[in-house]
């Protein structure tokens, strides 16, 4: 799209270095950005600013309704501003929410560069399409990989792949475990694509990011005045997956009620939503997936024996990334081919030197992981030729621990109650109490020093959201964040 003068993105996210990934994206298409934390903050930047704005690009952290909210509101406030949601939640129903919500376009992650610009150069063409309208959903989401792309030639893996593919053209249950980033989702893509299902739906569920009270309704649907609140009927989502395949990501975190319902739908074939007089028939195979031992929570009581049994039909271990360290070359060559075409490059490759220092890596975070080191180091790198340079976080992580680069990894216990060594004073010199705010700063500081600066833990054991975190950096005036 040509325009006399550079377009303006209001770009409204709390996690930094996402943010400033889709800045440099939109930036090296010429784009002005203007970012803020939260719509609030947005809305106000925007007001002192001169930058003409055509598009607002908003991070839906979350499929909850404060999330959504946030699109209404910054709708209110810049009825003119046509908004694009950016988001992790792979969910047709977010999608519609977001659409109703204010929002004219939703794109999801992992973002594809050209197809984040093509967004944006869409909705900022004023006049050329309804508010509102939703671009096809099919069009964003990530291509699935077959069995013949999954790159790996580690005995372990190849081995998975094969029980897999052999169980792919059966009705049989799959679970499916692994780390976190190993590439359970990606195998469920592929186990769904090699079946006689592949042309109905594939649905899937993070059982762990469901509300506990509302797992029933999500799954098995419930009827319009079921409960407070149950404004419209809902089918769930088993009846959407009906002819194709549903895939149960983190099943270890599906709370006991459910597990005893999703039980009686895998033995009868049927499922009965919230206030039906009836139970449906559904035709739908079921592929599990967890980031532990399901047999460990079964021995400990944490998971119905019995269920276990169901979905296990046949198991699916896949190895840990440190396990196949020879894959490594491959699947960052693999990767980078795909990065280069989300970003509109020619190519990029990787020197001995890059890759020799990727090897000597332990990847807590898998596969995941090191698809976003190499993505990151493509979006800032200043050739197609990464080098060790390009991944100082990994060079840093050599030295201060195999888990400094990654965000989501397991963080050690904090020291006993009895060491000071790290605490703060609650008394001013004048012998007062200090003001809350400075104590909780002091908080907040101890524990990204404690944390080494993983905010996603710092959230975490502070027990408040990462977009609280990031705001209270801000109000509190903590400049190192991590």
């Amino acid at each position: 799209m040509r325009r006399d003068s550079p377009p303006g993105l209001l770009l409204i996210d709390a996690e930094p270095a996402q943010a400033g990934l889709m800045s440099a994206l939109a930036q090296r298409a010429g784009w002005r950005v203007l970012r803020a934390a939260d719509v609030e903050t947005a809305v106000e930047q925007a007001g002192r600013s001169d930058m003409r704005l055509d598009a607002a690009l908003l991070d839906l952290w979350s499929p909850d309704e404060a999330a959504i909210r946030s699109v209404a509101l910054l709708r209110r406030r810049r009825p003119d501003l046509p908004i694009i949601v950016v988001t992790a939640q792979d969910s047709v129903d977010l999608a519609v929410r977001a659409v109703r919500a204010g929002a004219r376009d939703v794109v999801i992650k992992p973002i594809a560069g050209h197809r984040l610009l093509a967004a944006l150069d869409h909705v900022a063409a004023a006049g050329e399409r309804q508010a509102g309208e939703l671009t096809p959903l099919a069009e964003k989401w990530s291509q699935a990989l077959g069995f013949s792309e999954m790159v790996g030639s580690a005995p372990p893996f190849r081995r998975a792949l094969d029980i897999a593919l052999r169980a792919a053209a059966t009705p049989a249950t799959i679970l499916i475990e692994g780390e976190s980033g190993v590439g359970k989702e990606v195998l469920a893509q592929a186990i769904h694509g090699a079946s006689e299902r592949h042309g109905g739906p594939l649905i899937t569920v993070n059982c762990a990011a469901i509300p506990a009270n509302l797992v029933e309704s999500e799954l098995f649907g419930h009827e319009r005045g079921a409960f407070t609140g149950a404004f419209e009927r809902r089918l769930g989502l088993f009846a959407n997956a009906d002819g194709g395949t549903i895939f149960l990501d983190e099943i270890g975190d599906l709370p006991a009620d459910a597990q005893a319902k999703l039980l009686r739908v895998l033995q009868s074939g049927e499922i009965r939503p919230i206030g039906a007089a009836h139970p449906r028939k559904v035709s739908v195979r079921v592929v599990a997936a967890t980031n532990r031992r399901l047999s460990d929570d079964v021995a400990k009581g944490r998971f119905r024996e019995d269920l276990f049994y169901r979905l296990a039909v046949v198991p699916v271990t896949l190895p840990p990334l440190r396990a196949r360290i020879d894959d490594i070359a491959p699947l960052a060559d693999h990767l980078l081919g795909r990065i280069a075409e989300q970003l509109g490059l020619s190519a990029l490759s990787i020197d001995p030197a890059g890759l020799a220092l990727l090897e000597s890596y332990d990847w807590p975070g898998n596969v995941r992981q090191l698809h976003n080191v190499l993505f990151r180091a493509a979006i800032f790198a200043r050739g197609g030729r990464l080098g060790a340079a390009d991944f100082p976080q990994i060079a840093q992580a050599r030295t201060a621990g195999p888990d400094a680069a990654n965000d989501d990894a397991p963080v050690p216990a904090s020291p006993a109650p009895g060491n000071l060594a790290g605490s703060f004073p609650l008394f001013g010199p004048d012998g007062h109490v200090r003001p809350i705010e400075d104590i909780e700063a002091d908080l907040i500081r101890l524990a990204i020093g404690h944390y080494r600066g993983r905010m996603t833990e710092v959230a975490r054991r502070l027990r408040i959201g990462r977009s609280t975190l990031y705001r209270k950096l801000g109000e509190l005036g903590i400049e190192q964040a991590g």
